[in-house]
This record gives C-alpha cells, structure tokens and sequence, in this order.
C-alpha cells in the first residue's frame, strides 16, 4: 500500500510518501488512520483531528468506511477550498 501525504499532514508525518504493510484488519481508511496513527509521533500529531483531513483512495475521494487494500494508493491532505 502506498501512502501519500500532502500539506500540513506531509510536515508533521516527517515525509511526503510511504509504503506500508498494515495488519490484515485494516480493511477501511479509518482503522488504516488508527493504525497510521499508532506508528510515530509525527503520525498521531497529523491524525489526531481527523475531521480536518480528507482520503483518497486510488485517487477517488474515499470516506472513513471505505475499503482499503494492498496495492492501493491512498493519499491524505488538508479539505481544499476554491474560488
């Protein structure tokens, strides 16, 4: 699975990209969040208000119920607002 970071999540996770092997019960983006999130410091600041970030999977906007697999791309970032 690759992970993709962007803005303000890229600075506080420490990197803009990862691959990662999660356990077999991440299957949605949210328990994929809860275990990001155990894995730093830098992870738990940048998910710890997870109404402020949005997912992607396999680059479609995806809610925390989403399912989530090995090989897919997830990316996460800040909501975008434009004009």
């Amino acid at each position: 699975m690759k992970i993709l970071y962007f803005a303000w999540v890229r600075q506080k996770v420490g990197r803009a990209e990862e691959a990662v092997a999660p356990p077999p019960e991440v299957t949605t983006v949210a328990a994929l969040v809860d275990w990001l999130a155990a894995q730093s410091p830098g992870h738990a600041d940048a998910f710890a208000n997870r109404r402020t970030i949005r997912c992607a999977v396999n680059q479609d906007f995806a809610t925390p119920d989403h399912p989530v697999a090995a090989g897919d791309e997830i990316a996460f970032f800040p909501p975008v607002t434009g004009g």
